[in-house]
């Protein structure tokens, strides 16, 4: 366990088993249906998950998404330490096999995920091929939502340049990135990015175009992309 950490992601879809076939296809992982939750999986590793957007939200034409899970010691301090600096509370629950688990929204509106317990493997590697590799904040305005991560998880922000900040936990490793991105280019949300490691970068961009994705922004190291909703959003880095 590594406590104020990212450990894994999910994607909230209205069509599971199309958005299955897409990532397979991308990724090689295989899905498993576990507690009414399909977890994918590579080799007998799991890496990700993945379950149907609840009827309420689709109701509210949420989008399909990628969510960030952050680990912690304690939900329940975590999530009393966010609403006295600013953050949202969406969610707040207790799963008997699961754990603890509180979605929570940073005071631009970035969305997160903590949780407490030891059901959910920590799957983020440093370079592995088709996993989750990084995490980082897209926000408008940095200086407003720096208190509010430092004081909830700990962490120590760096600014490296104008637009980017460097995270790192209280060890001193650089665990994740904050960058100021003007509403121009991202559009309105604030929202964490999940990052996958591939083998070629060319060669996955090729298949996610295959696949009825779409490609967003090209950068030296790495791609912004759509799974086929046209919705969620994720980076491809070479590794």
């Amino acid at each position: 366990m590594q406590p104020n950490h990212f450990i894994f992601a999910d994607l909230s879809t209205y069509d599971p088993n199309k958005s299955m076939e897409f990532y397979a296809s991308i990724f090689n992982w295989k899905f498993k249906n576990e507690y009414d939750y399909q977890t994918a999986y590579l080799g007998n590793q799991p890496v990700i998950g993945l379950y149907e957007t609840p009827e309420k939200f689709k109701q509210l034409k949420m989008p399909h998404f990628w969510m960030s899970y952050i680990q912690v010691n304690d939900v329940e301090k975590t999530v009393s330490l966010a609403r006295t600096l600013g953050g949202i509370i969406e969610l707040e629950q207790e799963l008997d096999y699961f754990g603890k688990v509180a979605l929570i929204r940073d005071p631009l509106g970035a969305g997160f995920t903590v949780y407490e317990g030891n059901y959910l493997m920590n799957t983020r590697t440093k370079a592995k091929e088709n996993t989750l590799v990084w995490n980082e904040l897209h926000v408008s305005d940095a200086k407003k939502v720096l208190p509010f991560y430092q004081g909830i998880f700990n962490w120590q922000l760096h600014k490296i340049s104008n637009d980017t900040y460097h995270i790192f936990d209280d060890k001193e490793r650089h665990i994740a990135d904050i960058l100021e991105v003007p509403n121009f280019y991202k559009g309105k949300y604030e929202y964490w990015v999940c990052t996958f490691g591939v083998r070629s970068l060319s060669k996955v961009k090729q298949q996610v175009l295959d696949q009825g994705g779409t490609i967003i922004h090209t950068e030296d190291h790495r791609v912004l992309v759509s799974d086929d909703s046209g919705e969620a959003f994720f980076y491809l880095k070479e590794v």
